[in-house]
Formats: structure tokens, sequence, C-alpha cells
């Protein structure tokens, strides 16, 4: 999709929550701008890549993650369609490269915008950078959020919280204890230990990347004490 007109109604589409008219500084940016398809489970970037291109995903999913010392994957947050990623925005603006990956969870589409030519929009059109800022701020909530989530709740309202939130309608969850763990941000063995600790109380049964939830009003009142 490389025609000016293309991008700028895919431009439009991911703001149309808050429209901000697409001035000569944004069009000329969009013009600079090339959309990339990516497959799922694809690695966009790794911890110490140059970061040279503002991202915009307009479909799909991208997880966002650091690597601790220890070598457990702790999720920072998702970039959905409609969104930018905040460290990529950050570190453009830093001119610093990534401290973590971000890894495709389905084919994602992106408006890919050369750092030169974000740079030279960010100066000069006010309706882009109320759409960068907007952004920052509402990334760096949601990681406070996620920050007070680990320090102040325990870890079974945690995974109670999650369980729920990943349920299907026949109350199955469809999952790895290590993805739990990365979502909630400790190690898998700890969330197999508390996952267990669920099991001998009868509101969940383990198998093989599958949890099925037994007693879900139980798991809730788990979930909403914390």
């Amino acid at each position: 999709m490389d025609d000016l007109d293309d991008k700028i109604r895919l431009w439009e589409t991911q703001h149309c929550t808050a429209p901000v008219a697409v001035d000569a500084a944004t069009r000329e940016m969009l013009r600079a701008a090339r959309v990339a398809t990516v497959p799922a489970g694809t690695a966009v970037f790794h911890p110490h890549d140059r970061c040279d291109h503002y991202l915009l995903v307009t479909e799909g999913k991208v997880k966002v993650s650091l690597i601790t010392a220890g070598g457990h994957e702790l999720l920072l947050y998702r970039v959905e369609a409609g969104e930018s990623c905040v460290l990529t925005t950050t570190c453009l603006m830093a001119s610093q490269p990534y401290p973590a990956e971000g890894v495709t969870e389905t084919t994602v589409t992106a408006l890919m915008i050369p750092k030169a030519a974000f740079d030279k929009a960010l100066a000069s059109s006010d309706g882009f950078r109320q759409i960068v800022f907007s952004h920052l701020s509402h990334r760096f909530a949601d990681i406070i959020g996620r920050i007070e989530a680990v320090k102040y709740s325990d870890l079974d309202t945690r995974i109670a919280n999650e369980l729920l939130r990943r349920m299907d309608t026949a109350q199955h969850v469809a999952t790895t204890h290590q993805a739990l763990a990365t979502e909630i941000g400790t190690s898998r063995e700890v969330v197999s230990r508390h996952l267990k600790g669920l099991e001998r109380r009868d509101l969940i049964r383990l198998g093989r990347g599958r949890i099925d939830i037994l007693d879900a009003t139980a798991l809730q009142a788990i979930a909403e004490d914390g």
C-alpha cells in the first residue's frame, strides 16, 4: 500500500475515536511511511536493537516484554490496533536502543514511519503531537497499573483474575503455566505451585495446555478479595 490516499485513510481509521485533521506535516510524514505486514510469532525488535521507525499498529497485536536477569519474561504491555508502542516512541525521541523485545501474537499490519519524518512531524504538527503524547500517557498509566497489581495483589488473586479473563464459554482456559507466569510477572514454578493449590481446593482441574474452571464463583471471590 504505497498510495498516499490509502495511507491517509488508514491513518484516519485508527484515530476515528478522536479525529485529528491530517495537516500538511502529517501528510508529508505519511508520504514517507510504508505499510508492513508481519506474521504471528515474529520478533519485531530485540533488546539493544536500534530504533529507527515510529510504529502504529493498524491490525493485530504485539506483546512487549522484558527478559529479567534470571531469564524470566515479564510482560510490559500489548500494542493493539490503533495504538503505538510507547518504547518505540521514547527510544525514537531519546535516540536510544530498545530495552525490551516485541513479538507479534497475531499477524500484524503496521504503519512504519522513518525517524526523520517522525521528528519533523512531531516538531511541526500540533495534531500529531497530540496523538503521540496521548498514546504515551495512556500507556504509562497502564504500566503503573500493572506495577501496582504486582506490588499489592497476592498471587492467588492475580492468577484468579487472569484465569477468569481467559476463560471461554465452556469454562476452559487454553494456556500454559509459563504463559500465565509471563502475564502476571512471576516464574513458572511459582505459578505451578499456586495452581496446584487451587486444584486441591477443587476450584480448577489442570491438564496439558489447558485448565478447566470447576468453580468460577469461588474463583471470582478470590479475584475480588485481592
